[in-house]
Parts: structure tokens; C-alpha cells; sequence
């Protein structure tokens, strides 16, 4: 633990921020089916829930722990330098716009880029992930049993949406060769539609581990510093360190993250833009 890290009072911050969530649970679940009203391109948008959340969250927690806040909607403090605090208000945004439970709010303390803290709350699933650097994953407030280290064989798991013709860093085309060879090395692929529970449920033993091709710390943060503190791995697709300018994400117990990481090398060598 770095010695800015070491200076936060990590358990305040996390009951803290615990409560602000808490307080936007309400709002939350009443939205649920908003549609669109900030279209970003393609199938991409924000409800009007998204902006709301995010600027009341932001405000409560600038106010409470005079820590600064960036966030998917509005931006904020550079999450690179300092203690920062990185909100999605609401992730999985077609899942909720759909009506689908598989949505949630997503809040990480990144330290220097270090993932040291995250919240994951889950409300349509009345579940509750949290936990920050050296402490025990929380699962409604319970400190959750030892991660089951099982083999790629027999693990489930979550692999991150995508368009096969899509372009960009991580080519669709690419995904779909890793997806296809994961298919016949794992037990299970799923693919949840957000990265949130994707990684809390990693975190928490539903999956053995979770692909993400995002690259967006709001999107990361929170489920890396879960999937740590309960024992896992969290790295790039690339096998380096998650922090908050890695392009991607890539979990799961020490066993199925190796296998993981072992598949991708197989598969696609080193990834190219």
C-alpha cells in the first residue's frame, strides 16, 4: 500500500460512501425503464437517471469526504493523480433502459490510479459489494467466504458485449476467435451486458472470471479493487496490473485468470489498434 493510500482512513470512506449510495437506491429502482435522453453514438446513451444520480452522488460525496469525483457523465478531477473518487450512476444502461435487473452503481477510490476501494451496488438484486485494500469483500454487509480457486474447466465465465465487424483496439472480429476458444475451455460463457456485475459476481464466486474490453475507469475500478480483496487477480488483457490507464480488464481467481491469460495468448497474441 502506497503511503497516500496509507494516510486515508480506507473503512470511514467506505461507510461513508456506502451511505451515499444507499441514498440513491430509491431514485434507482423508480427509473428503471427510462429511455434515452443523451445519445453518444451507436447503441450508446444515458438515461436521464444517469445524469441525475451523478450529480447528486458527486455532490454528496465532494461535500462529505473533500474528495473529488469523476464521473461517466460529467468528467471531473484527473483519476490519474490523488485520491479520487470514479462513478458510473448507472452501469448496464440498456439493461436498465430495458428493464432488465442487471444494472447497477458502480464507485471506485483510485489512489495514484490504484483501484483502492469499490462499491458495487446491485439494488434490483437487493445486493451490496464492497471493500477496499486489505479488508474482506463485503456482501451486504457480510464478509464473504474464501473465492473457490477452481479450474478454467469447470468455471463460468463473463465475457464482454460486442459487434463481430466492430473496429477499434480490441477488433470485434478478434473477440469473437477468444470467445469462440473460451467456449470449449470453460464451463460456462456469460454475457450480463454489464461490466458491473460482471465483476461482482467474480468477485463473489458466481463467475470465475470476467473479460472486459473497456477501457473506461468508471467503468473498472470498482469491480478490480473487489475482485483483489477477495483474492483474486485483476490485470489488462495484456497480463499487466489494472489501474486506471489500462484499456481493459481481465479477472478471476488466481487459477481461471492464468487460464484466462493463457487462452488470450493462444488465441491473439498480442492485441494491436
Amino acid at each position: 500500500m502506497s503511503a497516500t493510500q496509507s494516510s486515508l482512513d480506507l473503512p470511514r470512506l467506505l461507510d461513508t460512501a456506502g451511505s451515499v449510495l444507499d441514498a440513491a437506491v430509491e431514485t434507482f429502482v423508480e427509473g428503471l425503464g427510462a429511455p434515452s435522453a443523451v445519445h453518444k453514438g451507436g447503441t450508446d446513451f444515458a438515461t436521464q437517471v444517469d445524469l441525475d444520480l451523478e450529480r447528486r452522488i458527486s455532490a454528496e460525496l465532494e461535500g462529505r469526504t473533500q474528495i473529488p469525483v469523476h464521473g461517466e457523465e460529467f468528467g471531473g478531477a484527473d483519476p490519474v493523480d490523488g485520491p479520487v473518487w470514479v462513478l458510473d450512476p448507472v452501469d448496464g444502461t440498456f439493461n436498465y433502459s430495458a428493464g432488465m435487473p442487471l444494472t447497477g452503481i458502480l464507485l471506485g477510490l483510485v489512489v495514484d490510479g490504484e483501484a483502492t476501494l469499490g462499491l458495487t451496488w446491485l439494488p434490483l438484486l437487493d445486493r451490496k459489494y464492497a471493500a477496499h485494500a486489505d479488508g474482506p469483500l463485503l456482501i451486504n454487509g457480510e464478509a464473504a467466504e474464501p473465492l473457490p480457486d477452481t479450474p478454467l474447466e469447470e468455471a463460468a465465465v463473463a465475457f464482454g458485449p460486442f459487434n463481430a465487424a466492430g473496429r477499434g483496439r480490441y477488433a470485434g472480429d478478434r473477440r469473437a476467435d477468444l470467445l469462440r476458444a473460451l467456449s470449449s475451455r470453460v464451463a460456462r460463457i456469460r454475457m450480463t451486458g454489464s461490466t458491473g456485475v460482471d465483476m461482482a459476481f467474480t468477485a463473489s464466486g458466481v463467475f470465475g472470471g470476467a473479460v472486459a474490453f473497456g477501457r473506461h475507469p468508471w467503468d473498472n475500478a470498482a469491480g478490480a479493487a473487489l475482485v483483489r480483496a477477495a483474492g483474486g487477480v485483476a490485470s489488462d488483457i495484456a497480463g499487466e496490473r489494472w489501474t486506471v490507464a489500462s484499456p481493459s480488464l481481465v479477472a478471476g481467481t488466481p487459477t481461471v485468470h492464468a487460464g484466462l491469460m493463457a487462452v488470450i495468448e493462444q488465441t491473439v497474441g498480442e492485441w494491436s489498434e
